[in-house]
């Protein structure tokens, strides 16, 4: 069975950072090109970062760029996603994310809430 667990989310101040991890399983994780979405409350999902399966082509949402890093770990089978300088605009629930069989697969997701 395929299986995206997200992990590292939580409280953070304005300016301070937080790393997520997703944990993948029940497939070749080196072979999918994987990414992080978000969602925030009433708002539809927002694409945040994407690396394919060997780590070299990497993308980022203008929103986060400079300040969120990805990263994968294909011997752990292993996503993550190192967030600097958080602000309260990056408060929602994100995922890790990739398309099989043409269909997006995702995990429960962890929430990440910026505030003072």
């Amino acid at each position: 069975e395929v299986q995206l667990v997200e992990s590292g989310g939580g409280l953070a101040q304005p300016g301070g950072s937080l790393r997520l991890s997703c944990a993948a399983s029940g497939f070749t994780f080196g072979m999918y090109d994987m990414r992080w979405v978000r969602q925030a409350p009433g708002k539809g999902p927002e694409y945040v970062s994407s690396i394919n399966t060997g780590g070299g082509r990497i993308y980022y949402a203008n929103s986060v760029k400079g300040r969120f890093t990805i990263s994968r770990d294909n011997a752990k089978n292993t996503l993550n996603l190192q967030m600097n300088n958080l602000k309260p605009e990056d408060t929602a629930v994100y995922y890790c994310e990739t398309t099989m069989y043409g269909r997006s697969k995702r995990g429960q997701g962890t929430q990440v809430t910026v505030s003072s």
